[in-house]
């Protein structure tokens, strides 16, 4: 969960406060916490939260308890909520279930909640007239107090949030996977006449049978994964650099456009044929100083079909 009260950073350059948000986590019979101040509660923090939160733990729980914040629920139910996809990701890759806390029962969360009341006197209370000029320094701090309060004796028993962790909960949890889970975002596109969807300002090629379909877009820092009805039908090692690249894969072309990527208009019919010589004049200032591929290749399609010819 996200703690209430948040902490502040200065920014060294310009004075600027920065609100701190607090994420809290804790395991289920020894309240055993992991906290750490992030600029803000979106998912990219959320799901980061977590990954960190379980390297600190050395290992995963079975079950995740979020309370039903729009980065992790998409729609809150007691019987059927929905999870943001990338959460649910998340949770599939370190084997976690993900049972959010139903709404006006405080008993489903109430560890966290009693720890995230703690953790604000405690540690957030504490740090409060400190200044922080980076979130780095913030959660040195903060971790620095967080083991302070984890060895901390019980008042009403014996132990700490520590051993009892380390008798009981480090055990029941699972093995990390090998590699921690990456990041990634999804969005709907729709396929156009190029048989191109556009990701951040860069084109990647989906088979041509999928034009004017809509797809589901998975991106990760590496890996452009494209979608149609929950089966993955391409993928691209993700552009960066240049605005307007393109990635094109020759089998997503009709076989008349992989006839024009090799510089050929052998694909074309007779009438676009002989369209193209009437129009000689032009196609050759345009586009003969130019090797015909897949980025051009359905403009000069779409030209050359056109009734009415050059519209300048």
């Amino acid at each position: 969960d996200w703690a209430g009260t948040k902490m502040k950073v200065i920014n060294r350059e310009t004075g600027e406060i920065i609100p701190a948000h607090i994420f809290v986590s804790t395991l289920g019979k020894s309240g055993y916490p992991y906290v750490e101040a992030f600029d803000s509660e979106n998912l990219e923090n959320w799901i980061t939260a977590h990954v960190h939160a379980f390297e600190y733990y050395g290992g995963t729980p079975r079950q995740l308890v979020p309370d039903n914040l729009k980065t992790g629920v998409k729609k809150a139910c007691n019987y059927d909520p929905v999870i943001n996809k990338t959460y649910l990701e998340m949770a599939e890759h370190y084997g976690c279930a993900i049972v959010p806390a139903r709404s006006r029962k405080p008993r489903d969360k109430a560890p966290a909640e009693g720890t995230v009341g703690d953790i604000s006197t405690w540690i957030i209370a504490a740090l409060q007239n400190q200044r922080f000029f980076s979130f780095r320094e913030i959660n040195i701090f903060i971790r620095e107090k967080l083991n302070s309060y984890a060895c901390k004796p019980f008042q009403k028993k014996e132990g700490s949030r520590r051993s009892v962790f380390a008798e009981f909960d480090q055990p029941a949890l699972r093995p990390l996977p090998a590699k921690p889970f990456e990041m990634s975002t999804w969005k709907v596109a729709t396929v156009s006449f190029n048989y191109h969807i556009e990701v951040d300002k860069m084109y990647y090629s989906i088979p041509y049978s999928y034009i004017q379909k809509k797809v589901d877009v998975k991106t990760t820092s590496a890996v452009i994964e494209v979608y149609f009805n929950n089966t993955r039908i391409c993928s691209h090692a993700r552009l960066y650099g240049r605005p307007g690249q393109y990635s094109t894969n020759p089998e997503h072309m009709p076989p008349n456009h992989r006839d024009m990527s090799h510089g050929t208009v052998t694909g074309l019919s007779p009438g676009l044929v002989k369209s193209a010589t009437v129009q000689e004049n032009w196609f050759s200032r345009y586009w003969r100083p130019k090797r015909l591929n897949s980025r051009n290749t359905s403009h000069v399609l779409a030209f050359l079909s056109s009734p009415t010819g050059i519209r300048l």
